[in-house]
């Protein structure tokens, strides 16, 4: 007798597999797991076979097959049943690699099968049949027979061996279909009568014939298992690493003062690294939080060694090191290696703060003051013992000013200070991923180092190079079958290089992934880095760990200044306007494009389409006429000096070379040359461009993209801006090409003391009137955008009287929990959000969706998503679009812009009708097109629409639209050349900066030096000052300052704008200091009043209650100093904010 015994009638192959699981499931689990994981393979490939709703994925082995989205849809009604197929494909998996399987795993697996093959039998058996309950007492019992190693290899050539017969088989089957219609037919007959055959026993029969689903604590505990197998933890014993005893416990917890700890993690020596309390997964994992640490507490007292502590529901793990840190959410467990460090470096680690930094690495002030504060950030002593204090740092570092340098810096301080072992460095690009190891091997030559996206992964290695994409892929790749090669604590210290770029959410799984420091470092100013990447840091908008901007650094003379000139060309600015050609260039435009008074054509050309399409002669030959007229020159002034231009696109920068060598033949072509990844031999050609010591042409080089980050280049001396950018991030860091000093360039004694911007396209007015639109900040991608409007239409059309509307809605959520249920667990991103994802695969979660469920989905759910790597962009961007036209037209809203480019791209398509799938969606494209339709439209037809054109959107890409030469003459108004101080505040209202710059020039007035330098000034002074304050046309007038200044007097406002001589805020404080002997809190909080009124000139008192001064102590000045100290500082402050009273 057998419990599969009723399968066997209707699915003989998988009987008998069945039945070898059940025969050797106590005898010998390895086996039975092997034979358990080709049961469930041949019931997989049978309803690939014989269910009409399930559609072969591309890779057929057994993991894409049940990872497939139709495959997964079928399983979740009937809870955790998929889960359980998984963890027999994955303990299978583990069996065929010679793991050790006890004999309550196998007999555990045997339970998950027998619940599938009930499943298959009560949805797809021609009549029903009555499925008994597993009954233990028919398992055979004997002795347990060891596999050799020579018998699992065995066991895995059966297993590939039937895969490859499966494939066989799937391959003879279509090639009989194809050769035979009748029977390819009759197949799909048979596939839709199984298909609905399933379903109509969907809600009664299937449910009432499942059996009872195997212990949840048991399914738990083998994820929490798998979660250690992962960090290499496969031996676990009863009595040991399971369910150890303990003595000691509280009373209150136990009368008998015994407990039995979940898991223990032991070093080879016997003593304990790490215990681990798991709770149900219904409950929060910070309920063991407690439990937990009274089980460290009596293994400490037993083995004097504290263990460090983990608690999880199989879902959120939590790591607790609670002699030096608060705990912290983690994606997974350390390795035995890693957790033996983590205990030693209790004793060997070393205070940050005490590291003597290498000044051959580092040795400019501000670099030794970013380490410092590093140094500061991570580590505090706390009850006369070295604690961490944060995790993330964030450093803005101009570019120029050796931010690499100062990282390498930083991984030599926690190196040698035993904070960190192995370290990962980050970056966007290949060529900065090069760049970075090139110097950290330079600067720290004896720590071994690999570039991942050249060289192979090495267990040994210290520091790993890698772009984000690369160590994503890393990251679930498995080594040799023994857990993942980059564990969660694989690596101490991660360095992000541009920290703004890693905030995309596909790139923020990385550090939520791996358990490590983070320090990320960036260019972009501190008031244009984006919210989201200082959320990632832990801090405060614009209050990074340290801070040294462009300013800074041309001020301490490490930088040269940028001069910003902005050139007004019209074309560039305001696009080509037929009634503004002279009549020459009229009639060429209407030889091009037809006459716009006949309405032949447009009235004019949209200057975004300019070097897109239409490239014109004259506005580039203006471009590079100024440019050498202009630019700074070398070689005592008969050439133009080092030059980058950023050019459009590829195009665009070959039409500038041409017209460069069509206007100055006399440079041979070799002279300005185009440098970017399109360029044959582009890295020959950007090496001779930035060579320092040396001078080999092209003396001017164009870019796209290339040059934009990551190119040394001392001796550039002019920037040409020849598009837009929209960036703030991307502007800063094509600025930086300039900033570098570069000694005795125009001859001896001679040096590089600024360079030149040249701005063609209103850059620098685009980030002066939206600095907040430049925040640098990414949105969701094509595939997130329709999920999440997709939503906001359901929920819309819910609320519709409408039934075909109400049908529609529904079918939008059908799709959308369809595309959770999806999601593959192993995903280590999807892990990370695994408790929501499983919330989101119940259907009755969709039922009714409020505010707090709409948050939950956007920030668990839409993030994971990913395209289908079928689905072409253009299909994408068209569901994006009429998705928002669905909205809108359902809203009220105008649709104007939608129609409009629908039924562009209908014209387009229906120009292209000679394509086979265009032409067979001609009626679509007709009804669109028919006069009226649009305006009679609902939803629902429109998604019809949708669905019948998405396809055909790739060959937009096809439009005829010709490359177009004009000779336009251009106009640059050489009066209305102006430079622009973008190195001042240029996030301030232009009023403001007017103020700043008089102010400079007129530091020494009496009134303004002495409102400097805390000086009280009298009503007749400030008088003065306002007399030739606003009369001054430079500044402006008094209705201006009135609206900038927002009731305050003009002494307030000018003291808030110029600061405090910090001397002078010292000396007002000098006799409160010397009177007392503060500790180094105290002193610090007053260092904190000092500094704050050095750079803002008053202070509001109730600032002291909040940060950064309550940093120092919750309470601010009280939890500090007493009454009567307080009580003082606060008349210090008074009488420094009243001495600009007098007004």
């Amino acid at each position: 007798m057998s419990n599969f015994q009723f399968i066997a009638p209707e699915f003989p192959e998988i009987a008998e597999k069945a039945r070898k699981a059940e025969h050797f499931a106590l005898t010998s689990p390895v086996e039975s797991c092997f034979n358990a994981r080709a049961a469930l393979e041949l019931g997989v490939n049978w309803m690939y076979e014989n269910d009409a709703e399930l559609h072969w994925p591309f890779d057929k082995n057994l993991s894409s097959l049940m990872f497939e989205p139709s495959f997964r849809e079928i399983f979740h009604p009937y809870g955790n049943l998929i889960r359980e197929l998984h963890l027999i494909r994955k303990i299978g998996n583990s069996a065929v690699h010679n793991e050790k399987i006890k004999p309550e795993n196998a007999v555990h697996l045997l339970k998950c099968l027998f619940r599938y093959s009930a499943f298959l039998v009560a949805a797809y058996a021609d009549e029903e049949i009555k499925i008994p309950e597993f009954n233990d007492a028919l398992i055979p019992t004997g002795d347990e027979l060891k596999k050799t190693k020579k018998e699992v290899a065995l066991l895995q050539e059966k297993l590939l061996e039937l895969e490859e017969m499966r494939e066989r088989e799937h391959l003879a089957l279509k090639e009989k279909e194809a050769a035979n219609e009748l029977l390819r037919i009759n197949n799909l007959k048979h596939q839709q009568q199984l298909s609905e055959l399933r379903k109509a026993r969907e809600v009664k029969a299937i449910p009432e014939a499942m059996p009872t689903s195997p212990s949840e604590a048991f399914t738990r505990q083998q994820y929490v298992d798998y979660a250690l197998r992962d960090a290499g933890w496969k031996v676990l014993r009863d009595g040991y690493e399971l369910e150890y005893e303990v003595s000691g416990m509280p009373l209150s917890t136990n009368l008998t003062g015994v407990g039995f700890i979940d898991y223990v993690l032991w070093s080879d020596n016997g003593l304990p690294l790490a215990v681990i309390e798991a709770k149900k997964t219904t409950f929060s994992a910070k309920k063991g939080r407690h439990q937990a640490t009274l089980y460290a507490d009596c293994l400490e007292k037993k083995f004097k060694q504290r263990p460090l502590i983990y608690y999880t529901n199989g879902f959120d793990f939590y790591l607790w090191d609670d002699q030096f840190a608060p705990d912290r959410k983690v994606s997974g467990f350390m390795t035995k290696d890693q957790l033996e460090l983590a205990i030693r470096r209790r004793v060997e680690r070393l205070d940050l703060r005490g590291f003597k930094i290498n000044p051959d690495i580092t040795g400019r002030p501000y670099q030794t003051e970013a380490i410092q504060r590093v140094a500061e950030n991570l580590s505090v002593i706390k009850d006369g013992k070295l604690k961490q204090r944060h995790r993330k740092s964030l450093l803005i570092m101009a570019t120029g000013s050796g931010k690499t340098r100062t990282s390498a810096s930083i991984v030599d301080m926690m190196v040698k200070c035993n904070w960190a072992k192995r370290v990962l460095f980050l970056a966007d690009r290949n060529a900065l991923v090069t760049q970075a190891k090139n110097a950290f091997t330079e600067h720290l030559p004896d720590l071994t180092s690999i570039d991942l996206t050249k060289e192979k992964e090495n267990d040994a290695t210290r520091l790993v190079f890698s772009t984000y994409p690369t160590m994503i892929n890393q990251i679930d790749k498995a080594k040799d079958g023994e857990g993942r090669f980059y564990g969660v604590g694989h690596f101490d210290l991660i360095i992000i290089d541009e920290a703004h770029r890693s905030v995309y959410q596909k790139y923020r799984a990385i550090f939520q992934y791996f358990d490590a420091f983070l320090l990320g470092l960036t260019a972009t100013p501190k008031k244009d880095v984006d919210h989201n990447t200082y959320e990632l840091f832990d801090i405060e908008d614009e209050d990074p760990t340290f801070a040294y901007e462009l300013k800074e650094a041309v001020n301490d003379g490490f930088l040269v200044p940028p001069k910003a000139i902005s050139v007004p060309l019209k074309f560039m600015r305001e696009g080509i306007k037929y009634a503004e050609l002279s009549a020459e260039d009229k009639k060429e435009y209407e030889e091009m494009f037809g006459d716009p008074t006949n309405e032949e054509a447009e009235a004019g050309i949209d200057k975004s389409q300019l070097y897109k399409w239409l490239f014109n002669s004259n506005t580039v030959d203006q471009v590079l006429s100024h440019l050498m007229t202009s630019g700074i020159k070398v070689d005592g002034g008969d050439k133009i000096g080092k030059t980058i231009i950023f050019a459009k696109n590829h195009q665009h920068a070959i039409y500038i070379e041409e017209r460069f060598n069509k206007n100055y033949p006399e440079y041979s072509g070799k002279f300005c040359r185009v440098i970017d990844n399109q360029t044959e031999k582009a890295q020959d050609l950007l090496e001779r461009f930035v060579l320092n010591k040396e001078v080999k042409e092209p003396q001017i080089a164009i870019s796209v993209d290339m040059m934009d980050t990551g190119v040394d280049a001392p001796r550039v001396v002019n920037l040409v801006f020849f598009k837009p950018v929209r960036s703030v991030v991307k502007f800063w860091q094509m600025v930086g090409r300039g900033t570098r000093l570069r000694p005795n360039l125009f001859g001896p004694g001679q040096h590089k003391e600024s360079f030149l911007i040249f701005d063609y396209c209103e850059n620098f007015e685009f980030f002066e009137v939206n600095p907040e639109a430049s925040g640098g900040s990414v949105g969701l991608s094509l595939t997130q955008q329709a999920y999440q409007l997709r939503l906001d239409l359901a929920l819309v059309l819910r609320q519709s009287t409408s039934k075909p509307e109400n049908d529609f809605a529904e079918v939008l959520i059908d799709m959308l929990h369809s595309q959770v249920i999806a999601f593959n667990d192993n995903n280590f991103v999807v892990r990370h959000h695994l408790m929501c994802v499983e919330k989101y695969r119940k259907k009755e979660e969709w039922m009714d969706i409020g505010p707090s469920k709409l948050q939950e989905i956007a920030e668990h759910i839409v993030p994971l998503l990913s395209p289908d790597e079928s689905d072409h962009v253009s299909a994408r961007s068209f569901d994006v679009l009429m998705l928002n036209y669905e909205l809108a037209l359902k809203g009220g809203r105008i649709t104007d812009k939608y129609e409009n480019r629908l039924t562009t791209a209908c014209r387009v398509l229906e120009k292209k009708r000679n394509i086979p799938l265009v032409e067979a969606g001609m009626p679509t494209i007709k009804k669109v097109l028919t006069e009226g339709y649009l305006q009679q439209v609902n939803v629902v037809n429109l998604d019809e629409v949708r669905v019948a054109l998405r396809e055909l959107m790739q060959f937009m890409d096809e439009i005829d639209q010709p490359v177009i030469e004009t000779h336009f003459e251009d106009y640059l108004d050489l009066s209305k050349i102006e430079e622009r101080d973008i190195i001042r505040d240029s996030t301030l209202e232009p009023y403001r900066r007017r103020v700043e710059r008089y102010l400079e020039a007129h530091k020494d007035h009496l009134v303004i030096s002495k409102i400097k330098n805390n000086q009280p000034i009298t009503a007749a002074e400030l008088a003065q000052l306002q007399a030739i304050f606003f009369n001054a046309e430079e500044v402006g007038s008094r209705e201006e300052f009135e609206e900038e200044s927002k009731g305050k007097t003009l002494a307030y406002f000018i003291r808030e704008l110029i600061g405090l001589d910090k001397e002078a805020v010292q000396s007002a404080f000098a006799e409160f200091i010397h009177q007392h002997n503060f500790n180094a809190a105290q002193i610090k909080f007053l260092d904190l009043i000092i500094g704050y009124l050095t750079q803002n000139g008053v202070i509001d008192k109730r600032a002291l209650f909040e940060s950064p001064f309550k940093d120092i102590n919750d309470s601010g000045p009280f939890g500090l100093f007493d009454d009567a100290q307080v009580t003082k500082i606060i008349s210090i402050l008074d009488r420094i904010n009243g001495n600009v009273d007098a007004g």
